[in-house]
């Protein structure tokens, strides 16, 4: 069996990893990027399950907090406290990720190579069915390459989704979130709460507007794509919908950072501080879509996985985590069909039902956070924030409210 991967993201080196050390089964993953140390889009991971192979996973908790009396005009350091329950999460770089996704790709346990490849710079074009039922991929480069399968993972902006599913796009949500990064040095960590640079995942929501995010990634050192260790803690504030600019890209970074200030001008000075003195060229704007829900479709040999087919709005935070349970159901599919228990539409079809249930439950979460967070008329806000008590009250209220399947059986 040979499987094609478009798209080197997290979704599709696990997919690859999954499947590289099966006998029989050979896996090319093709990236747009010319090399590795591309740097990925976005700022952080938190996973609900992360590799233990070094100390860049830190356990992390999701917890809605007011800062109407914890983080108002109080401003001590005691007032930002943990006192919920945590939800089982790592914070993670991308780029440190991505390297031990690709390492498991380089050789088999007993030191041979594995089953897979990842050819860089390959931009793809566009699919073609063959006549003996097989798929071919073509590239930029005027390159093609045949396998049984095609899998889609080239992200939000991809260009397998636009030719296998070209009535199916993204929306625009009218909610624009500012972040920025607060480079942290040994005397800055001292000098904020332990929550804001453990790898801690702070939601600090008030009953009033807005909404702040703080969590920070720690770097461990020579484990990262450049061997350069960076620590910084990521702050993202959402702007309430009434107050969204109409081009919040055309602002500049000082422009977007006094917008989130002023959000949060009578907050606890530690949250006043990553704002103000965040590293400019780090500041900008994100401008929300999502995918609607995900209606039913006739399975071919070429399907879809993580955000090339459920891209959402990070509100949730469970986009990544998605995407691995897609490889994770996926992998043991093509297995099955390698073995001879099931044919490869068989495969698709299984997996597109499993995945549109959970996918469908995550997209529908992560917008209806988005719009409350953005929200700003009192009775709204403060169903929105019982909304986020209850889901994060605890990992398994956070199943059942995103299902099940969302982070495994």
């Amino acid at each position: 069996m040979r499987v094609l991967i478009i798209g080197a993201g997290f979704g599709g080196l696990c997919l690859a990893n999954g499947l590289s050390h099966q006998k029989g089964i050979q896996v090319h993953v093709f990236e747009r990027h010319a090399d590795p140390s591309k740097e990925l889009a976005g700022y952080g991971l938190h996973l609900q399950a992360f590799p233990r192979r070094n100390n860049t996973g830190r356990k992390s908790v999701g917890v809605p907090r007011s800062p109407t009396k914890t983080c108002s005009t109080q401003g001590r350091r005691e007032d930002l406290r943990q006192d919920e329950a945590d939800v089982e999460r790592r914070a993670v770089h991308r780029f440190e990720f991505r390297d031990i996704l690709l390492k498991g790709l380089t050789a088999d346990r007993d030191g041979t190579n594995a089953n897979a490849t990842v050819q860089w710079g390959k931009s793809f074009t566009h699919y073609e069915q063959l006549e003996d039922g097989r798929v071919r991929a073509h590239f930029a480069d005027g390159s093609s390459a045949e396998g049984d399968i095609l899998i889609g993972a080239d992200g939000s902006k991809l260009k397998v989704r636009e030719q296998r599913l070209p009535h199916l796009n993204r929306e625009h949500l009218g909610i624009v979130i500012i972040c920025g990064r607060y480079q942290l040095d040994e005397t800055r960590t001292q000098d904020l709460p332990a929550l804001m640079t453990d790898g801690s995942l702070n939601n600090i929501v008030p009953y009033g507007e807005g909404w702040l995010f703080v969590a920070s990634f720690p770097s461990a050192e020579g484990e990262s794509a450049t061997d350069t260790p960076e620590n910084y803690t990521l702050w993202a504030y959402v702007i309430p919908k009434s107050q969204t600019p109409k081009d919040a890209k055309a602002l500049s970074p000082e422009q977007l950072r006094d917008i989130a200030l002023e959000g949060i001008r009578d907050w606890a000075p530690p949250l006043v501080t990553v704002v103000r003195d965040a590293d400019l060229t780090t500041v900008a704007p994100i401008v929300l879509q999502s995918m609607p829900i995900l209606p039913e479709w006739e399975s071919s040999n070429v399907t879809l996985l993580g955000d090339a087919i459920h891209n959402m709005t990070p509100m949730a935070g469970v986009g990544a985590n998605i995407a691995l349970r897609d490889a994770h159901i996926l992998t043991d599919l093509l297995i099955e069909a390698k073995r001879g228990n099931l044919d490869l539409l068989d495969v698709v079809r299984a997996y597109e039902h499993k995945m549109r249930a959970y996918a469908n439950d995550a997209i529908a979460l992560s917008r209806q956070i988005a719009e409350g967070a953005s929200s700003d008329g009192r009775l709204e806000r403060w169903m929105f924030h019982v909304l986020l008590r209850v889901a994060h009250a605890s990992p398994m209220v956070m199943k059942a409210t995103i299902g099940k399947n969302a982070f495994g059986d």
